[in-house]
């Protein structure tokens, strides 16, 4: 695992939505409407991030407009419906002229893990799959969708102030 301090080196942070800014679930009304649970303190931790001059993306596979609805909430780009996440990583990395070293990518599950392999370094929440775990430079003490990004936040300050 490398140490947290490597944050220093990150320029562009690039979140999976599910089971990270959520705890994974979905609720699915009668009508087919689906609906999930955000906290309030990952929208926090994505502005401090902000402030600190750090760029944000969310990268999800999920189509779902209720990814596009809170990214539109908290400020952030979002490219959803991304079936290869090593590509989307590296089309991010290539459009925003950042090298993949620079590229904090923090993610769940085993779709993941090409993104996690190729970005400069990787942060998985307490309840990823344990393939992730395995993998990540990194592992929060919070779970997915219970302030993961906050707890982010909380390194970026340390690290950059």
């Amino acid at each position: 695992m490398r140490d947290i301090e490597a944050l220093k080196d990150i320029t562009l942070v690039v979140y999976d939505f599910d089971g990270v800014m959520t705890d994974n679930r979905v609720l699915v009304r009668e009508d087919g409407m689906e609906a999930v649970m955000c906290n309030r303190s990952d929208g926090w931790g994505v502005g401090i991030i902000r402030r600190l001059g750090v760029e944000q993306v969310i990268l999800s596979t999920e189509e779902n407009p209720v990814v596009l609805a809170r990214a539109r909430k908290i400020r952030l780009e979002a490219v959803h419906g991304c079936s290869d996440k090593e590509s989307g990583l590296r089309d991010l990395a290539q459009a925003r002229g950042v090298p993949l070293e620079h590229i904090l990518y923090v993610g769940n599950d085993t779709n993941d893990l090409g993104a996690m392999s190729i970005a400069g370094m990787s942060i998985a929440p307490a309840d990823a799959h344990p393939d992730i775990l395995a993998v990540a430079d990194h592992i929060t003490a919070s779970r997915g969708g219970h302030g993961v990004v906050r707890e982010l936040a909380d390194h970026f300050i340390k690290t950059l102030t």
